[in-house]
């Protein structure tokens, strides 16, 4: 078998590899053994996935010598609140975890989001692995050390940062993934080429279609590209104390308005909110001058044309939903971005030209909303 692409995650103390390629599943026990402080495991994964690849994933460990076990949370958003983060900790500590025993994150970005926090304070802290099982989570929310849960007040609000040990991006795992799911992933993918990186989008124009629809190549190449621009801007700023990882949240204070406004269910996910925020962030940031309205339609086109939702009537099949340009700005404030009152927006001067900034006049905001609310 071929040996995995390797992008190396380099922080002082902390520095981390992902591995990118398909069987990683398989092979995930032998790849992992010289990291581990001790040969136990403990298996996190959600009630969809674990079905799917947690005997294969716990049998990769047994077949190196450790001891693996798997713990099972309901699949969706309703696991990234502190009732279900409070069920999964009593979980682990009845199985009489120690300080040396890894736990093994399978799943997507929920599944992730809740073991690194959770392996964050168990005991005070103990290792993690992320194994992500979607689109998104390979190329987004599974590097960079990001945990947390969802309150009232927000998605992600109480957290940490936390690094993995390892990453392994199974390829072939996204075979099984239903369309709508890669094209949530699909819209992490390009927001790498829309921050910094014009000749990426170029690429994903040219290449989108293959790699929703399976080329292998593609497939890895665009997991590659978008894991190495995360991990250059989060080796440069790992807790966000300045404004570059922040340009990681092209399109998130909009989308995480939108997904407050649909409840974070099923209607919404997290990737498609995100690609209809990064359409809106281009809109807003034409309608200011700062970019040109003809990018602003390319962007827009683009998205649109492989499949992602950009009207908000509509979205989730439910054609009756009342939007609210003061609403989704009243979420904004609630985002955990905002400060002192001030919201914080990623903003464009081009294709590739992200910047953020805390200086966006409302009532352009709300006349760009309600365009977009009546489009």
């Amino acid at each position: 078998m071929s040996e995995p692409r390797i992008v190396g995650v380099n922080l002082a103390g902390r520095s981390y590899d992902i591995a990118i390629g398909p069987g990683l599943i398989d092979r995930a026990g032998a790849l992992a053994k010289k990291l581990l402080a001790g040969p136990r495991v403990v298996i996190v994964s959600d009630e969809t996935v674990a079905p799917l690849y947690g005997a294969r994933l716990a049998a990769s460990f047994t077949n190196a010598g450790i001891d693996a076990a798997v713990v099972t949370v309901p699949a969706g958003e309703s696991s990234k609140e502190f009732a279900g983060f409070g069920r999964l900790l009593s979980d682990l500590l009845d199985r009489g975890v120690d300080r040396k025993t890894t736990l093994v994150a399978l799943g997507g970005g929920v599944v992730g989001d809740l073991t690194g926090f959770a392996a964050s304070v168990l005991l005070r802290g103990v290792d993690f692995i992320q194994v992500p099982t979607t689109l998104l989570a390979q190329v987004d929310s599974s590097v960079g050390g990001k945990t947390g849960i969802n309150t009232r007040h927000g998605k992600n609000m109480v957290g940490t940062f936390y690094q993995p040990r390892l990453v392994l991006a199974d390829t072939e795992v996204l075979d099984t993934l239903p369309r709508r799911e890669l094209l949530a992933g699909y819209a992490e993918v390009v927001k790498y080429g829309l921050i910094d990186d014009p000749a990426f989008f170029d690429w994903c124009e040219a290449n989108a279609a293959a790699v929703l629809e399976g080329d292998a190549a593609k497939r890895t190449y665009a997991i590659e590209q978008s894991c190495l621009a995360k991990a250059r801007i989060v080796a440069a700023d790992e807790r966000e104390t300045a404004d570059l990882r922040a340009l990681l949240n092209l399109g998130h204070t909009f989308g995480h308005a939108l997904e407050a406004e649909t409840g974070f269910g099923p209607d919404l996910l997290h990737g498609e909110a995100v690609g209809a925020g990064m359409a809106m962030a281009f809109d807003l940031s034409a309608r200011i001058g700062l970019c040109s309205e003809s990018e602003a339609a390319r962007v827009n086109r683009h998205l649109a044309s492989v499949g992602l939702p950009l009207r908000l009537r509509g979205i989730g099949g439910n054609n009756s939903r009342t939007w609210d340009s003061a609403r989704l700005i009243g979420h904004m404030r609630g985002d955990k971005k905002a400060a002192a009152g001030r919201l914080t927006f990623v903003l464009v001067k081009g294709i590739g030209q992200a910047f953020v900034t805390r200086d966006v006049d409302e009532a352009l905001l709300r006349g760009m909303l309600d365009a977009a609310i009546a489009a």
